[in-house]
């Protein structure tokens, strides 16, 4: 959208806003500077970056209080479970509305008064039009124009930004997101050996629970993984590829199946603001990793 507006083929937007949870992949940072130096600052759209702290920092922070990931848990019974997921409210969503409330005058806690709102753009394609949906503030108002304005699919979207040179765009997610899928964990294993070494590491800090949480005493009812095989990620089975994903590999990525490729290239729950493809989340009670 970014691009489209810079070129003049959408109209040209006040502001674009990157939220950062600090713990993105060296890529997407390198990607974001590219970003504003070659489409954004020349077409004149500055990109503000904001923030609500680190998330991995906080997670292991006995002091500070952390919006829970969504971690793979097993009970000590050996059922399966998963923590209730609070980040992208807390890392992404929060600290866009708090910049939005700053452009228009009215930090929190002051009353935005009626009338007065932002349209905000939701980069959302036609394949996954299900998940368009209204803010929930009346500040802002969402416009998704994918789908309003070019009725564009997934596919479309990356033509465009391989004629533009932008192939490459990486995803923008944690390092150590839960949601990754064996394809995402390969890609960090093969290609960036000291962000490997840091999701281990993290995945190994996490084992009993949040620092804040054992600190307080908690009941640890299991073990939190990152990977959904509940296993160390350092041993986790992340080069099985099953026969239908390396079908799905072949296919045209507006055209694959979503089941087909869950594993290899991420759950169909996942994460980004204002439109969490995850509608009934799973809940691990009394494990105190939310507390």
């Amino acid at each position: 959208m970014l691009a489209l507006s810079a070129e003049g083929i959408l109209p040209k937007v006040d502001y674009a806003i990157f939220a950062d949870t600090g713990w993105e992949p060296k890529a997407v940072y390198d990607h974001l500077d590219r970003l504003e130096r070659e489409i954004a600052t020349p077409a004149g759209i500055p990109i503000l970056r904001v923030s609500s702290g680190n998330i991995r920092d906080d997670a292991l922070d006995p002091e500070h209080r952390f919006a829970s990931m969504p971690l793979y848990i097993l009970n000590k019974d050996g059922k399966a479970g998963m923590t209730r997921r609070q980040c992208t409210g807390e890392y992404k969503i929060k600290p866009i509305k708090k910049q939005v409330r700053k452009l228009l005058g009215y930090p929190y806690p002051a009353r935005v008064p009626k009338g007065i709102f932002v349209e905000q753009w939701v980069g959302i394609s036609t394949d996954e039009f299900h998940r368009a949906r209204d803010a929930d503030v009346k500040y802002m108002r969402n416009r998704h124009p994918l789908i309003a304005d070019m009725d564009w699919s997934r596919a479309d979207c990356i033509r465009y930004l391989t004629s533009r040179g932008l192939a490459d765009t990486p995803k923008s997610s944690c390092l150590g997101c839960p949601f990754h899928g064996n394809a995402q964990w390969r890609e960090i294993r093969d290609n960036s050996p000291e962000e490997w070494e840091d999701v281990v590491a993290f995945d190994a800090a996490i084992r009993q629970g949040n620092a804040r949480a054992n600190a307080s005493g908690n009941p640890l009812l299991g073990q939190a993984f990152l990977h959904r095989s509940r296993v160390p990620l350092g041993q986790a089975p992340i080069d099985h590829v099953t026969a239908a994903e390396w079908a799905a590999r072949q296919q045209d990525l507006d055209s694959a199946r979503p089941d087909a490729e869950e594993l290899e290239q991420s759950v169909v729950d996942g994460c980004s603001p204002w439109a969490c493809r995850g509608s009934v989340e799973p809940v691990q009670d009394e494990f105190g990793l939310s507390a």
